[in-house]
């Protein structure tokens, strides 16, 4: 069962602390994480970033492909399996989401899991008088910081899709001997991104969107390194 997820508050998280880890066992089961564009250059050294369109709503989000199926995570381990943890899974077990009386006013949640909330040791979130500690000071302060940065994001995808720069394709792979296909997923189009006007390339260089594109082409690399991965779990 999902993990219950609560407004944090000193009355019913005064006596939480968190007990920091890198098994991550909230992701075991994720095939891809959302990124947000600043993290294109880190991600790209060791998994693929593709896009994926939501169904219901048209809109894409970057993300890095932790796995070749659902449910299947490669990094997942008794500690993580690689260098770089994307910016998402790190903020766990913290969120922001609207309030319920005013979706305009964001929220600091906590998934209460088992995993990294204790009473006994670790970081506490509040003082004995009920003031925030400079942990979850930072905690908040950097989650603000990556909320910012996801409006910076959707400009990122937008211009992309404005451009018709995203295209559909299926990935032929061969793990372990046996052939795969990797579909539903969505990369920027090399051919449409060369043809592009001197302006549209000025503008995506005064934006700051060539180094997050050039890092999503050579992330495509990664699946070989993701499949040398599976190799080495399997």
């Amino acid at each position: 069962m999902p993990a219950p997820i609560r407004p944090l508050n000193f009355v019913d998280h005064g006596k939480v602390k968190i007990n920091p880890s890198r098994h991550f066992a909230h992701v075991e089961n994720e095939q891809i994480v959302p990124l947000i564009v600043h993290e294109f250059a880190s991600t790209a050294a060791e998994m693929p970033i593709v896009f994926v369109k939501n169904s219901e709503t048209g809109e894409f989000t970057p993300v890095a492909v932790l796995g070749f199926e659902k449910g299947e995570n490669l990094f997942y381990g008794q500690t993580w399996r690689g260098s770089y943890i994307p910016a998402v899974i790190m903020h766990h077990p913290f969120a922001l989401m609207p309030a319920k009386d005013d979706p305009e006013q964001m929220q600091l949640i906590i998934s209460e899991t088992d995993e990294v909330l204790n009473g006994t040791a670790g970081e506490a979130l509040f003082n004995e008088s009920g003031e925030e500690t400079a942990y979850l000071t930072q905690r908040k302060n950097a989650l603000g910081k990556y909320f910012e940065n996801t409006f910076v994001t959707k400009g990122f995808v937008n211009f992309l899709v404005e451009k018709a720069l995203l295209v559909e394709q299926t990935l032929n792979l061969e793990i372990n001997g046996q052939k795969r296909q990797l579909s539903g997923i969505h990369l920027i189009d090399e051919k449409k991104l060369n043809a592009l006007s001197d302006e549209d390339f000025l503008a995506m260089k005064k934006r700051g969107y060539l180094s997050p594109i050039y890092a999503h082409l050579l992330s495509m690399q990664q699946f070989n390194q993701l499949a040398k991965l599976k190799n080495t779990t399997a």
